[in-house]
């Protein structure tokens, strides 16, 4: 009888437990990506990522870059291992859609515009997505951000024509 109680008490003690982990798992709400320079480069640099209320807000600082506009885009695979870091994928387009500006109607998860540096090679980002998650399906947790040598045009399919990749970084979770 004290068998079965004890075990009966470890049951119900375990389905209390599992109905309340499932509610209380928290969700990702901020994410960072440290950037790194591919080989030959010296782009560097950092990507915050915080949720708040359905849109995601992106910061970005950078440096070591030529001056002018650069393609800052989410590719599909964090991997940012390749020197070149064509290991990263193309742009994340879970929805396959077409490349575009992050305002139009159409465009890729993962395009997220330009930076654009000044004459030291800095460049900074502000600027709130509603089209980006950090949980969910179409996450962008585990990504890569990619920094490129030159401005996207928004219209060559499927890339922008934003060139070589000179700063990578994989997006993580950050408490």
């Amino acid at each position: 009888m004290l068998i079965k109680k004890t075990l009966a008490g470890i049951v119900s003690s375990l389905i209390v437990a599992t109905v309340l982990w499932g509610q209380g798992t928290p969700q990702t709400s901020r994410a960072v990506a440290n950037l790194e320079p591919t080989q030959g480069n010296t782009a560097k640099g950092t990507v915050t990522f915080e949720e708040t209320g359905g849109k995601v807000s992106a910061t970005a600082k950078v440096s070591g870059l030529k001056a002018g506009k650069h393609g800052f885009h989410i590719h599909e695979k964090g991997d940012c291992s390749a020197p070149d870091a064509a290991s990263a994928g193309g742009h994340y387009n879970p929805e396959s859609k077409a490349h575009g500006t992050p305002d139009a109607p159409e465009h890729h998860t993962g395009d997220l515009g330009n930076v654009e540096a000044d004459a030291k090679g800095d460049a900074s980002l502000s600027r709130t997505y509603d089209f980006l998650s950090l949980s969910g399906p179409n996450s962008i947790v585990g990504k890569a951000v990619i920094v490129h040598i030159q401005e996207d045009d928004f219209k060559t399919q499927p890339t922008g024509n934003a060139g070589a990749r000179v700063a990578c970084g994989v997006i993580q979770p950050k408490p």
